[in-house]
């Protein structure tokens, strides 16, 4: 994980962001982005032994809330009250959290496609609702969802995957519809693949020069939840790179 350097604020000096699956590549890089600008930062997260050893855990504006379930309602409601207490408020949530399982359809199992909606949707959906009466009536208020490149188009062993961040921007799109005379804007960003140890050891033929690097991807969110995007809501953006 590269050290972010210090930034202006581009609209996020002060605001108060929570960021689900914190504590995993992208989102501690996102926190540490978002804290180089001047937001205060909360990291959600469901593994409470992962924030030992978390980098992002120790800067300097970034809060950890570890060991919340974020796929179960009442946890979920927990997380979010738990990073507003540590915030003193809440004024944007980044939903990252989710997972990945390849396996194609023939021959494939319910329970993956169980799984992939659990980890992907479900748990955007829980945060969003446990998060919204935190977020109405705040300057700038957003919602960054972190959906899928394969939601426009999957591949083959993708359907699950594909399916589930498909969902996540059909999400945001009625999310968005709902609160967009409300003050709150959703988008998402749809990005291909990010560079990660685990998807070089995953791939090791493919050239990762060619993916979006957690720093990038990082950049994108952080305008959306910027007061520069102050005009866009319901949009999914495509973070491709290359590829």
């Amino acid at each position: 994980m590269s050290a972010t350097p210090p930034q202006h604020a581009h609209g996020l000096q002060g605001r108060r962001i929570a960021v689900t699956g914190g504590l995993g590549r992208l989102g501690q890089q996102l926190g540490l982005l978002l804290a180089a600008r001047g937001a205060q930062v909360a990291l959600i997260d469901r593994h409470a032994a992962a924030a030992a050893g978390a980098h992002a855990a120790t800067a300097p504006g970034v809060a950890v809330v570890a060991g919340i379930d974020l796929a179960d309602e009442a946890a979920a409601a927990a997380g979010l009250q738990q990073a507003a207490a540590a915030l003193g408020g809440l004024d944007g949530l980044v939903n990252v959290a989710g997972g990945f399982a390849w396996e194609k359809i023939e021959g494939g199992h319910a329970s993956t496609w169980d799984a992939q909606y659990t980890m992907n949707l479900r748990s955007a959906v829980l945060a969003s609702q446990a998060a919204l009466p935190l977020l109405l009536g705040q300057p700038g208020a957003a919602i960054v969802n972190v959906g899928a490149a394969a939601a426009q188009k999957a591949g083959v062993g993708m359907g699950a995957y594909a399916a589930a961040k498909a969902g996540v921007a059909r999400f945001t799109e009625a999310l968005a519809e709902e609160f967009k005379t409300r003050g709150l804007r959703v988008n998402a960003v749809l990005p291909s693949v990010l560079d990660t140890p685990a998807n070089r050891a995953d791939m090791p033929d493919a050239d990762p020069r060619l993916w979006v690097s957690t720093d990038e991807l990082a950049r994108v969110i952080a305008f959306l939840l910027s007061d520069e995007a102050s005009a866009i809501t319901g949009a999914s953006l495509p973070v491709t790179g290359r590829v």
